[in-house]
């Protein structure tokens, strides 16, 4: 005996699959993912800025895609977007947001401005993206105590600390190299937020730097000296400290 229902009787007459329905979690965890992608977007508007030259405008995009970068991870945490979202991966696409506006911008905005001469600045540029890449395969960064292991590329802070402050073209360079170099030597470097020791005093001074920085912009980046020396002080304390930290193990832990 032959079937002679069609193809498309038989198709039509297969039990319809029941439709996946998106829940409430889901929906919020998804949600914690495109906060995160706007950081792609704040990277386009500071890259458009850097390529015209607007440097106030540059650094005030990357400075929303740092703020932006800071509080997305303790909501992805709250939230559990990574038990909730499993086939998504926020980690990745945080690293992919975070080489462009920590590494690549930064990069670019110096050989753009020809900060510290034609051939330094491009040379600046090319250690910056290629010690940062190499850095960023490294799935050890971080310690048990959530320091970095080695300079954490976040050369944002670093070439806004310069454009601020205008410590010299040689100078410049050499800051650019030593960073580099950290970037692989077994040396702590402080996460403001997740590091327990002296976390009250350290995110203080990290809020003053971030104030500091404001008040740079504000005055489109002709800072007076008072704000060039407070950037200078605060930005030197949060690139030591970790290292500082490391040589004195109890230091900043509480008595029990």
């Amino acid at each position: 005996m032959t079937d002679d229902l069609s193809p498309k009787k038989k198709f039509s007459q297969r039990i319809p699959r029941p439709k996946k329905k998106v829940t409430w979690p889901q929906a919020r965890a998804f949600s914690v993912h495109l906060l995160t992608a706007s950081g792609s977007f704040l990277a386009f508007l500071s890259l458009v800025s850097a390529a015209e030259k607007q440097w106030t405008a540059m650094f005030l995009w990357l400075g929303l895609a740092l703020f932006v970068d800071g509080i997305d991870g303790p909501i992805a945490r709250k939230l559990e977007v990574k038990e909730v979202l499993p086939t998504w991966s926020g980690e990745m696409l945080d690293n992919i947001i975070d080489y462009v506006t920590y590494v690549l911008i930064p990069a670019f905005a110096l050989y753009q401005s020809g900060f510290m001469g034609e051939g330094l600045s491009f040379l600046s540029a090319a250690i910056i993206v290629v010690s940062s890449a190499i850095y960023y395969a490294d799935t050890g960064m971080k310690t048990k105590e959530n320091f970095f292991k080695g300079f954490p590329v976040v050369w944002n802070m670093v070439v806004f600390t310069l454009f601020v402050i205008h410590p010299g073209e040689w100078i410049s360079f050499g800051i650019v190299v030593i960073a580099a170099i950290l970037s692989f030597a077994p040396v702590n470097f402080l996460h403001p937020v997740r590091v327990k020791r002296l976390r009250p005093l350290n995110l203080g001074i990290f809020l003053v730097w971030c104030v500091l920085g404001v008040v740079a912009l504000l005055q489109q980046m002709d800072s007076s000296q008072i704000v060039r020396i407070g950037v200078g002080i605060t930005g030197v304390y949060l690139f030591v400290i970790g290292g500082i930290m490391q040589l004195f193990p109890k230091l900043g832990l509480k008595k029990e």
